[in-house]
């Protein structure tokens, strides 16, 4: 059983197209402020010139459930972009998951996908193979206000996402039993805020950064500063 009065640890799950590298900024400001942190490589981020049928959302739900029941610590759990879907779906019924963070990410509800959301039609899961390139035009759409630097190193890491991943459905939506929150990132060009705020309102509390889609790189001290104020308000709440 955890002490829910002990400090929590952080569980940091990246969105589509990255993989564990993208948190470490914020890892070390996570660690400059007394707190650890883990985070995840999902087997929906595949190599260059997959084919066929590929690990899907439920994959990468199953390696998130896999990290938080190996962590003996309170935990808040951390999703950006894509990555809330398999938080969302991994985090239920998780007895030391203390609350729910939502970076830019796609709080689903029953039934939604990436790809029906926004009001597309659901696919036959069966037929879906093959891969989502990243993202048109990355350097802007992912880290327009990331250091050019910084940007250059982070585009050459990226790599396709499973279609099947966008396809999957959620089943078992963790912020309906769980606290959450939403960070808006207000200058975001990939997801913008309109697109962000039906996600947000089904958490139970918003914050916004003048950030581009990827925070985490761009504004790294604020984000932690955000999630450390969040991680003391549930110890004082004893979550």
């Amino acid at each position: 059983m955890n002490d829910r009065t002990t400090t929590p640890h952080f569980l940091l799950v990246p969105g589509a197209w990255h993989g564990s590298w993208c948190w470490s900024k914020l890892q070390a400001a996570l660690t400059e402020r007394g707190f650890v942190s883990h985070t995840v490589d999902l087997p929906s981020v595949v190599p260059a010139g997959s084919e066929g049928r590929l690990p899907g959302m439920y994959d990468d739900a199953r390696v998130v459930r896999e990290k938080i029941d190996a962590i003996d610590a309170p935990l808040v759990v951390v999703g950006h972009s894509y990555g809330g879907a398999p938080v969302t779906q991994a985090a239920d019924g998780a007895a030391n998951v203390s609350h729910l963070v939502y970076i830019s990410g796609f709080a689903l509800d029953v039934d939604e996908s990436l790809m029906t959301c926004f009001g597309a039609e659901a696919p036959d899961l069966a037929s879906v193979e093959g891969i989502i390139p990243v993202r048109e035009n990355p350097a802007t759409t992912l880290y327009n206000d990331v250091s050019e630097e910084e940007r250059d190193a982070a585009v050459a890491r990226l790599l396709p996402q499973s279609a099947l991943s966008f396809a999957e459905p959620v089943t078992r939506p963790a912020w309906c039993t769980i606290p959450s929150s939403y960070v808006f990132c207000d200058n975001d060009q990939s997801l913008p805020p309109d697109y962000q705020k039906p996600f947000a309102e089904r958490t139970g509390t918003t914050y916004h950064l003048p950030s581009g889609h990827t925070p985490l790189l761009s504004m790294p001290g604020e984000l932690a500063d955000i999630l450390a104020g969040i991680a003391h308000s549930d110890v004082r709440r004893g979550l």
